[in-house]
């Protein structure tokens, strides 16, 4: 008996009248909204799916989405690198290999990225090897006068394909 009162994510459970059963509306005269279920009688409200329905429905004026002008333009090519300043560079141990790995192992990159990149903000004073997608021209005489190297890496990134209507 005891063993009902202790707290296991098992057994959990709502407390009496916190929860209730979804209405099912239209399931006969028995249910009590069954036939029209509670949409009253004919009009544009009682059909489904009738237009009012529709996202961004605007009782049948022309909707914002349409009457504002299309501009802008997106790259399907465009890569997203994720940027580093060389300042932030100066934690890692002198003669070290910075990469990607590295950066993400320390929290300088969080999420998906296409790369990084080295901007050139701050300064550095230890000799490092750094790999990158990309580098600043600031940021790759910092890394060089500090004696370090600057390895830019080649990655093949597939575009973001944003067609609807794809061919199978």
């Amino acid at each position: 008996m005891a063993e009902q009162y202790i707290p296991i994510l098992s057994r959990l459970a709502p407390p009496e009248g916190a929860t209730k059963e979804k209405k099912r509306k239209g399931r006969g005269p028995g249910s009590g909204l069954g036939k029209t279920a509670g949409r009253g009688q004919k009009g544009q409200k009682a059909r489904q799916p009738g237009n009012i329905h529709k996202l961004f429905f605007e009782g049948g004026q022309m909707p914002l989405s349409r009457r504002l002008p299309k501009v802008g333009f997106v790259n399907l090519f465009a890569r997203d690198y994720a940027e580093v300043s060389v300042g932030r560079l100066d934690v890692f141990a002198a003669g070290e290999t910075v990469d990607e790995k590295a950066l993400r192992a320390k929290g300088f990159i969080k999420g998906k990225h296409d790369g990084f990149k080295v901007l050139g903000n701050g300064s550095l004073t230890k000799k490092l090897t750094v790999r990158a997608e990309a580098f600043s021209a600031g940021a790759k005489t910092k890394i060089e006068a500090a004696g370090g190297t600057c390895e830019l890496i080649e990655r093949k990134v597939a575009p973001v394909v944003r067609h609807k209507n794809k061919k199978k």
